[in-house]
C-alpha cells in the first residue's frame, strides 16, 4: 500500500486526499470528539470501550451521533483490516459538522466521522522507556469540571500542546499538569500513577479517566497491590518510590526524573515491571479485543 486509507465523508480515501470542509465547527471552534486505539498483532484492545466512551462524550456536548454503536465499531474494524498494519495507531473524530455559516451556532450542522490508520506509532522509544522518562510539573493547568468535563474527550486539546511545549523546552519528556488547586492531575494525554510500597496512589479528580488506567486498577490487586484513588499533591510525587504514566499510545512508561529529582534509585522499579508485563500479556490475549486481520479469527 503506498499510503493510508482515511474514512471520511462516509467513504474511504488515500490520506492524501483526505478533507474535511472549512467551515467544519472542528476546524473554527474545536468543536468535535476523537478517540484513539491501537492494534496490537491483528486485534484491537478495548474497542467496545473505546467505543462507548465515545458515544458519552458525544452526550456530554449535545452531538447528534450519525452512526449506532455497533456501526462505529464495524467501521473502525474495516479501516484497520482495509490498511492491513498488523500493528496499527487508530484515531477517530467526530467533527460537529457544517450548516454553511462561519458562526458559532452549531443549528443544522450535520455531524462527520473520521477515521485515520496508520502503523502504530511509539510513544517513546524502546531505548528511552528502558532508561526511564522525565517529568516536568508546568505552569498550565488541566481545566476543572467547572469549565469543561475532563471525561469529554474533545478537541480542545491546546492546553495539553502548550503544556507539552513547555516541557520539551525544559529538556523534559513529559508535562505534569495540576489541578487549579494544586494537586498532581495528569501528564499530556496520560494518568499518573505514584508507587508506595505496595500501594498505588492515583489521581481522581478533574481527569480524563483512561482505559488504560483502568486496566492497571484491574491487574493490580491479583498482584498484591491496593489502589488508592484521591487527592495527591506534589510531595507525594517526590517522595514516591517509583512513579509511572499510562495512555493507550503509550501504554506503561516508568517515569525517573521528576522535576530535577530522581525517582527511587533512578531506574525503572519493581513495580512497574510487575505491571507493565502483566498489562502486556492482557494485550497479547485473545480477551484483549476483536480481530480485524485474517489470520486471527474474527471476534
Amino acid at each position: 500500500m503506498s499510503e493510508p486509507l482515511v474514512y471520511v465523508n462516509g467513504g474511504f480515501v488515500p490520506q492524501s486526499s483526505a478533507a474535511i470542509s472549512v467551515l467544519d465547527h472542528a476546524v473554527l471552534y474545536g468543536d468535535g470528539v476523537f478517540d484513539t486505539v491501537f492494534g496490537w498483532r491483528g486485534r484491537i484492545f478495548r474497542l467496545d470501550e473505546h467505543v462507548e466512551r465515545t458515544f458519552q462524550s458525544m452526550a456530554a456536548i449535545a452531538l447528534a451521533p450519525p452512526f449506532t454503536r455497533g456501526e462505529l465499531r464495524d467501521l473502525v474494524l474495516e479501516a484497520a483490516r482495509r490498511n492491513g498494519f498488523e500493528n496499527a495507531y487508530i484515531k477517530w473524530i467526530v467533527t460537529r459538522g457544517v450548516n454553511g455559516r462561519p458562526l458559532m451556532d452549531p443549528a443544522g450542522c450535520t455531524a462527520n466521522l473520521i477515521i485515520i490508520t496508520q502503523p502504530y506509532i511509539e510513544r517513546v522509544s524502546a531505548e528511552r522507556s528502558a532508561l526511564g522518562i522525565s517529568l516536568k510539573t508546568v505552569a498550565w493547568r488541566r481545566p476543572s469540571g467547572q469549565v469543561l468535563a475532563p471525561q469529554v474527550k474533545s478537541l480542545n486539546y491546546l492546553n495539553l500542546v502548550m503544556a507539552k511545549i513547555e516541557a520539551k523546552a525544559a529538556g523534559a519528556d513529559e508535562a505534569l499538569l495540576l489541578t487549579l488547586d494544586g494537586y498532581l492531575c495528569e501528564a499530556t494525554g496520560c494518568n499518573v500513577f505514584l508507587v508506595k510500597g505496595r500501594r498505588l496512589l492515583t489521581p481522581k479528580r478533574d481527569i480524563l479517566v483512561g482505559i488504560t488506567r483502568n486496566s492497571v486498577i484491574d491487574l493490580a490487586p491479583g498482584l498484591g497491590f491496593t489502589i488508592e484513588e484521591g487527592d495527591f499533591g506534589l510531595y507525594d510525587a517526590y517522595t514516591a518510590d517509583e512513579i509511572f504514566v499510562c495512555s493507550t499510545a503509550g501504554g506503561l512508561l516508568p517515569v525517573c526524573r521528576i522535576d530535577g529529582r530522581t525517582v527511587g534509585n533512578g531506574t525503572p522499579g519493581a513495580a512497574f515491571a510487575q505491571l507493565s508485563t502483566a498489562y502486556r500479556a492482557l494485550v497479547d490475549s485473545p480477551e484483549a479485543g476483536p480481530a480485524y486481520l485474517t489470520v486471527n479469527a474474527v471476534a
